[in-house]
This record gives C-alpha cells, structure tokens and sequence, in this order.
C-alpha cells in the first residue's frame, strides 16, 4: 500500500478520464451496436397526430392503475384496426393516457374521430359463426385456445358447445363453458344440457357455417373476411339490432366471423369480475361474474332461452368494440352469479376479468389536447430546433475561447462529452423505453448547453480568484474546487428538482422538456466531476498553463494577480497595512 508521501496532492486525474473514456465509448459502441443510431422523433417532429386523453369517472375509485392499463390494450386495438403503423399508447400519470398516431398509412382522421370513445362491452346471443379467410389444410393438433383478450386480437372460436373429456385431455377446450357459480344460490339453475364433442378446423370448413343467419345479414355476412382488416368492425354497433363481428384462433390459425343477435345484456350491469382458481371441483383458473339487478334478471332470462338451442344457438358471445373476446356456451340458466371456465391460465383469466371489469365501469376519457403535425413542418421544426441548438453552441465556444482562451479549449472537449452522452444515452432510450425526442425536449437540450457551460465558468472563475490571490496554478487548482464544487451541486441540484417536479405534475410534451432538462443536468455533474476537475487538474501540470501563458487564460498578469509575500499569499489585513 502506498504511504500518504506517495500520493500525489491533486490525485490520480488519469483515473478518472480513463472512466469516463470507458463509458463514452461504451455508449456509442452500444448505440451502433444495436442499431439505433438516431433518436426516436416525437409526433411535433416526425409529422403526425398527438391526442392526449383525461380518464373521467363519477366514482374516482373507478380510476385506478388496472383499469387505465386495460384501457391502453384497448386503445391500442383500435389504432392499429386503423391499419396505422408504429402507433403508441401509452398513460403519465394516474388518469392520462398519450395517443401517438405517425404520418403513416391510415385513416388518422377516423382514428382521431374514435379514438376517446368509451370501450363498450355487450353479451350477444350467437345464432351462426363460420370460419373466414386462409383456413389450415390439416387439422390442428390441440383444440382452440378460448377466451385471451390480449394485445393480439381475440381468440376463441368454434361451433361446439362444449369439450368433450378427451378434448379437455388435450388441450384447450374448442369453446369457454358458461355455467353458475357453485359458490352462490343455485336456485335458478337447470338441468345442464348434453354436451357435443367439439368440431376440428377442418370440419367447420366443410361445414362452412353453423347456425341460421338472419335474413337481414345474409349478404354482409357472406362478404364479410375477417383476414382482412379493412372489413373488420371495431366499434360497437346498433344494440338494439342483430350484428356481425369477428374473433381470431391464435392456436389453430383462422378468422371466424359471428352473426349475432341483439344485446341481451350490458356490460354496464356486471358490478364485478374476478379471476379465480377453482379449488373445489379442481377445474382450474376460471372467471367469476357478478351482475346487479338489471343485469341479473336479463342475464337470467337470456341463458334460460340459450341453454334450450342446439350449437351454436346456445352461446353467448362477448363482444368488446366489436370484437368477440370469448363466447361461452350456455348449458343452465343463470341468475346473478355466473363462471365462464375453460381451461384458462392464469393470465388468460385475469386478461378476461380486466376486460368485463372495464366495461361494467363507468369510465370516460376526454379529449383535452389534439395536435396535427404534417410532416413537412415536423421536419421545419426539427430543422429549426437544430439551428438554434447549434447557435447555441457555436456562441458559447466562441465566448469560451475569446474570455478563457486556453481553457476554453477545455470547456469545449466537455461540450462534446456531454454531447456524445446524451446523444447515445437518448437513442439508446428510444429503443429501450420510447423516449421520443419531441420539440419541447430539443429545448431541454438547448438550455442544457448553457447549464454545463455555467459550471465550467464556475470552477473557472474559482481558479482565477486564486491565481489573483498569488497562488500557484497547481494549488490554486486543488483549492478552487471544493468551493466550486458546491455551487455546482447545488446549482444543478436545483435544476434537476425543477426538472423532477414538472415531470411529475406534467402531461405531454412538457414532460419531454422536463425529461431532458433532467437527463442533461445529471451529465453535467458526470462531465464536471469526471472529465473537466480531471482535466484541468492534467493541464495544471504543464508550463503552458502552470507559468501562465498569455494564451493560458491564467496569466497571472492580465488577471491583475497580487504578488507573493515573503512566499505567502498577499493578505487583505497586510495590503491595508501597506496603506
């Protein structure tokens, strides 16, 4: 181990840029490592259409973390419906949710149109169903996978009425079951019905339709390909009418296309939907429905007539914006508690809980902000945010070098450090989070040169103080920095809280001005720390800063130093003496 004599006064400076070096270029290698060489550009940049919508409830109890995630899964199934590419949903905050819709091609004004309609769910009579679009040549090897509202469109599909115990062994069952639950008052169940085996792909295809189909939807249900996007309804029609809608088997790989009747319950009527495990009976995760009095005795009377019609009259489709999330069969009636079962996992089941317990809520979103860039100004305003960035940084290099000269040099290398950070930090978040670098956060950025700039002139200025006092360069350097320092840190401090509060307390686009402004003043205190202390600490060491060269920007002589006393600083007390 080193003895204290050993160590140099000013430290190993070395270190400290080797350090920083390693993690520069880290970045960057990363950065063209992965591929994500620019940073994501936000609508007001790229071109096209920000909507910022206000979650509104009457019961702000209702507006909780599950409810606005399911809200974003929904949202999201109806942007991408618009056949609208790289599309982003996402909430800030606890009750606001960002809709980014690119330039791209779609129906942007439709989406813009749709977009903060309230998700509306409706229980459905099925009275026929078929297969559409590309179906499988062969059979598949597992029966469909049920009810699974997730981020892909919804799976559940099939003209049976419920699985036979060997489909069960298998796998999935083909269709959800739709029963009472044993845990409530049976006394409005029936006799179950005789339950068919469930029917393959290949079987429904020669089938081709299971089912009558009302006059009135013959021809839209015959034209109607649900492989196609374009014919696909994501939006709830007349309640009061009969309708056609779509649901997608992700295990066996085909569209089904739904007449159904009119809506005999309302998602509205159910007060609560839980996903639980079914210990008693040992038949796994399951959905346990609870309706209110409306939707009781609709629910009731609805399932008494279903359960009476053969397959696939006898089941209960679930639609949520026109899409059918899952359609159990109905074998009993059923009056105020009911269970859709089906084999489900446990994230199949809390994804269809989610789903029923959004749409009972009375829950609204408001449009509070609506902006359309078109991509010629997003690209105006791209190119003017780098203008000014750019004047920005040219003045305080030009400042730098005519005031500091030497050290400007150094307050300039930092400006690239910092630079080459915070760009290979802000590309490398695009990919990562989605950061997208919007107009308010080149702001940020901008009013982050000035905020690095200003700690150099701080520690700059401590040094200069120093010298003027008589110091050497090389003292003068150690003792200017711990006064520095603090003004420093409590100078960004400062700015990295307001930054912090206006994320929190913001919406928007200001966030991405407050995201900057924080990401940038915690690289200031990196790049002062690391790469300028350092620097200047190496440079200190040189004759050409060390005696002071005119060009140094520490000539003692142009700084109007005091001369050394008996090879002591110049005091107040002594000058005064002199007087």
């Amino acid at each position: 181990m080193a003895s204290p004599k050993s160590r140099p006064r000013d430290g190993y400076p070395g270190r400290a840029l080797a350090f920083i070096l390693v993690i520069t270029v880290g970045l960057v290698a990363l950065m063209f490592g992965t591929g994500h060489t620019t940073p994501r550009l936000g609508i007001d940049l790229a071109g096209g259409t920000s909507i910022t919508l206000t979650a509104k409830s009457d019961d702000p109890a209702a507006i909780t973390k599950t409810n606005m995630d399911t809200a974003v899964s929904i949202l999201t199934k109806r942007v991408n419906a618009f056949g609208v590419s790289e599309a982003e949903v996402q909430t800030q905050g606890s009750d606001t949710i960002i809709v980014n819709i690119p330039n791209k091609d779609g129906d942007n004004e439709q989406a813009i149109k749709d977009i903060g309609q309230t998700a509306k769910l409706y229980f459905r009579p099925v009275l026929a169903l078929a297969p559409t679009g590309a179906l499988p040549t062969a059979p598949a090897a597992t029966p469909s996978a049920g009810a699974t509202p997730s981020a892909s469109p919804s799976a559940g599909s099939s003209a049976a009425p419920a699985p036979s115990a060997s489909a069960t062994k298998a796998g999935r069952a083909v269709t959800d079951g739709l029963k009472a639950d044993p845990t409530a008052s049976a006394s409005a169940a029936a006799t179950p019905t005789a339950a068919a085996s469930a029917p393959t792909a290949a079987e429904m295809s020669a089938a081709l339709t299971q089912g009558t189909v009302p006059p009135d939807l013959q021809e839209q249900f015959t034209k109607l390909d649900c492989s196609n996007q374009s014919q696909r309804l994501d939006y709830q029609t007349d309640p009061a009418k009969n309708a056609v809608a779509c649901s997608f088997d992700a295990e066996q790989n085909v569209w089904y296309k739904f007449a159904l009747g009119p809506v005999a319950v309302n998602g509205q009527d159910i007060d609560k939907a839980l996903a639980s495990f079914d210990t008693q009976q040992a038949g796994g995760w399951q959905v346990q429905l609870q309706f209110d009095d409306t939707g009781s005795k609709a629910f009731a009377a609805t399932t008494g007539q279903l359960a009476t019609q053969p397959s696939p009259a006898n089941q209960f489709a679930i639609v949520l914006d026109g899409k059918v999330v899952s359609h159990p069969y109905v074998s009993q009636s059923i009056a105020g508690n009911a269970v859709i079962n089906g084999s489900f996992t446990q994230s199949e089941a809390k994804a269809l809980a989610n789903v029923l317990s959004f749409g009972a809520l009375p829950l609204t979103f408001e449009m509070s902000d609506v902006t359309t860039v078109s991509p010629q100004l997003g690209g105006d305003q791209l190119k003017a945010g780098l203008v000014a960035g750019g004047i920005g940084m040219i003045l305080v290099v030009l400042y730098s070098l005519v005031y500091y000269r030497g050290l400007g040099l150094v307050s300039i290398a930092g400006l690239v450090v910092s630079a080459a950070l915070t760009y290979a930090i802000m590309s490398l978040l695009g990919a990562g989070i989605g950061f997208a670098l919007n107009l308010p956060a080149v702001c940020g950025a901008i009013v982050a040169i000035g905020i690095t700039a200003d700690s150099f002139i701080v520690y700059f200025e401590r040094i200069r103080d120093e010298v003027r006092e008589g110091a050497p360069l090389r003292p003068a350097v150690q003792r200017a920095w711990p006064r520095a320092r603090r003004t420093i840190l409590v100078s960004d401090f400062v700015s990295f809280l307001c930054a912090a509060v206006l994320y929190l307390v913001s919406v928007g686009k200001v966030q991405g001005f407050a995201f900057t402004l924080g990401l940038t003043t915690a690289l200031d205190v990196v790049v002062i720390f690391l790469f300028t202390k350092p620097m200047i600490t190496l440079l200190a060491r040189t004759k050409f800063f060390a005696e002071g060269h005119k060009w140094s920007g520490l000539d003692p002589k142009r700084l109007g130093a005091r001369p050394l006393v008996r090879g002591r600083r110049r005091t107040s007390a002594s000058a005064a003496k002199e007087v």
